[in-house]
C-alpha cells in the first residue's frame, strides 16, 4: 500500500518544476554541515548522508570504498539485510548507497507522515552508525564483486576506460577503477572494511542534505539525529592536485572484437574551475549536444564512421577528465581517430560560430529547470553544491553564467586547456 502511495506522489512530483532553490546551510552540534531546501505541497523528503569516502580514499586497497559502502545495509544494529529491507518496504521508503571517486552517499526517500518517517530514520541511523560487516555477508559481497571484475575483463569499453584513467592520472588516487581490481579485492578481509568505515564514516567527514516538505526545525532535528551517534573523527587530508601530462600518447590494447572502442582526452577541470562555464558551453557545441554537435556531424553524419561520437568534461574535487569517445569498425579506426582529432584541432583554433553559441545557450538554459524538477534531482544538485563548496546561489545564477560566455572566452579557455598535442588516445579492439 505504501509503495503505491509513494509511486503516486512521485508521478505528481515529476510534473512539478522548481524555481531556483532556496538552499539553507548550518552545522550540527557535531560540526557536520547541513544543506536544506523546503519543497512544499507533497508529503515526501529526500535525505542524503555524504562522506568524503569515495574511491580516491582507497589508498593501495583498490575497491575498498566501494565494498564498504555495499556492506552497510547488509546488517546494522539488531537487523540483518532482509530485516532492513523489510523495514524500509513496510513504510514505502527507498534506500540506496553509492560511491564515486570523491564521495560515498547513503540516500533515503520517505513519506513525511510521522510514524513512517521515524521508522525510516531509525533504520537509517542504524545503517550509518552501527553497521555490522558480518563475515558471511562480507564473503558474499566479495565474491559478487570478484565475479563482476572478472566479467569486466570481457568488456572492451571497460578496458578502455581503465587504461584511459591510468594514462591521465598516473599515480593519483583518481587513477584506479572505483570497484577495484581482482588482485586487491582478493586480499580484503572484513576487518579492512571496518577500519575504512571507522576512519571515514565520522561526523567531521559527514555532510547532510535534506530536501522535502518539512520545516526547518524538523530538518535540524533530523540532521542532528543522523550524526549524533557517529564518532567525531577527523577530515581526511586534502587530495593532491592532478598533474597534467605535457605530451599525449597513443596506446592500443588488442581485443578480439569487430568494433574498436576509442577514448581520447586529457586532464580537464575541477568543480570550482574559473574556466568552468566557458569549457562547459564550448564542449556542448563540440561534442556534448548529441546529434547537433560538431563531433557527431563530422564522424557520423558526414562520414558514417561511428554510430555516435561525443565529448564531455568530468569535473571533480581535483581536475577530472576531458573525454572524447566513439566506437567504430576495426578497419575504420585510424580514419575515425584522425577525424576526431582534426575536429578538435579546428575547434580549438577557430572556436564555434556565433550561431552555434546562440543555439547552445538556448539549449542549455531552456531545459535547465528540468534538471532539478524532482526532489531526487534537486537533492543531487544540492549534494554537489555542498560537497564541492559551491556558492549557495549556484542554481540561481547558473543561467546568467551561461549567458555570459562569449566566443572569445570559449576560444581562450580551449586554447589554454585543451591542447590537441596533449591528447591521449586509447584504442581497444582487433588490429587490422
Amino acid at each position: 500500500m505504501h509503495n503505491k502511495i509513494i509511486g503516486f506522489v512521485l508521478l505528481i512530483l515529476s510534473h512539478q518544476v522548481y524555481s531556483a532553490a532556496n538552499i539553507e546551510n548550518w552545522h550540527t552540534s557535531q560540526g557536520s554541515p547541513v544543506f536544506y531546501v523546503e519543497t512544499k505541497g507533497l508529503p515526501m523528503v529526500d535525505i542524503r548522508l555524504i562522506f568524503d569516502a569515495g574511491s580516491a580514499r582507497d589508498g593501495d586497497q583498490y575497491g575498498l570504498a566501494s565494498l564498504t559502502s555495499a556492506l552497510l545495509d547488509t546488517g546494522a544494529g539488531p537487523w540483518n539485510a532482509d530485516q532492513i529491507a523489510n523495514r524500509f518496504e513496510s513504510v514505502g521508503a527507498q534506500f540506496s548507497t553509492s560511491v564515486s571517486k570523491d564521495m560515498a552517499s547513503l540516500s533515503l526517500r520517505s513519506l513525511t507522515a510521522e510514524k513512517l518517517l521515524q521508522k525510516s530514520l531509525k533504520t537509517l541511523r542504524a545503517i550509518v552508525s552501527q553497521p555490522v560487516f558480518n563475515e558471511a555477508d562480507f564473503q558474499r559481497e566479495k565474491q559478487r564483486t570478484l565475479a563482476s571484475l572478472k566479467h569486466r575483463e570481457e568488456s572492451p569499453g571497460a578496458l578502455a576506460s581503465i587504461a584511459f584513467a591510468k594514462v591521465l592520472f598516473k599515480d593519483h588516487p583518481y587513477a584506479h577503477p572505483g570497484s577495484g581490481v581482482v588482485e586487491t579485492v582478493l586480499s580484503f578481509s572484513a576487518d579492512d572494511l571496518k577500519a575504512f568505515y571507522k576512519k571515514y564514516y565520522v561526523a567531521n567527514n559527514a555532510m547532510v542534505v535534506i530536501v522535502g516538505d518539512i520545516k526547518k526545525q524538523q530538518a535540524m532535528e533530523i540532521a542532528e539525529s543522523l550524526v549524533v551517534d557517529l564518532a567525531t573523527g577527523t577530515k581526511p587530508p586534502v587530495l593532491t592536485e592532478v598533474a597534467s601530462p605535457k605530451q599525449g600518447i597513443k596506446q592500443h590494447i588488442e581485443y578480439p572484437s569487430s568494433q574498436t572502442h576509442v577514448l581520447a582526452g586529457l586532464v580537464g577541470m575541477h568543480r570550482k574551475d574559473p574556466d568552468y562555464f566557458s569549457l562547459y558551453v564550448g564542449n556542448h557545441i563540440l561534442g556534448g549536444s548529441g546529434l547537433v554537435s560538431q563531433l557527431f556531424g563530422e564522424v557520423r553524419e558526414k562520414r558514417g564512421l561511428a554510430y555516435s561520437a561525443y565529448s564531455y568534461f568530468s569535473p571533480l574535487l581535483r581536475k577530472g577528465t576531458f573525454t572524447m569517445g566513439l566506437q567504430t569498425r576495426n578497419d575504420q579506426t585510424s580514419q575515425a581517430v584522425q577525424v576526431m582529432q582534426e575536429t578538435l584541432t579546428n575547434f580549438v583554433e577557430q572556436g564555434p560560430s556565433e550561431q552555434e553559441l546562440i543555439a547552445a545557450k538556448k539549449n542549455i538554459t531552456g531545459g535547465f529547470a528540468l534538471r532539478f524538477d524532482t526532489n531526487n534531482k534537486l537533492t543531487g544538485y544540492v549534494s554537489m553544491i555542498g560537497f564541492y563548496q559551491l556558492a549557495l546561489d549556484y542554481l540561481e545564477v547558473f543561467q546568467q553564467k551561461v549567458e555570459a560566455v562569449t566566443l572569445e572566452s570559449i576560444r581562450d579557455a580551449f586554447n589554454r586547456r585543451v591542447k590537441p598535442e596533449n591528447i591521449n588516445t586509447i584504442t581497444v579492439g582487433a588490429s587490422q
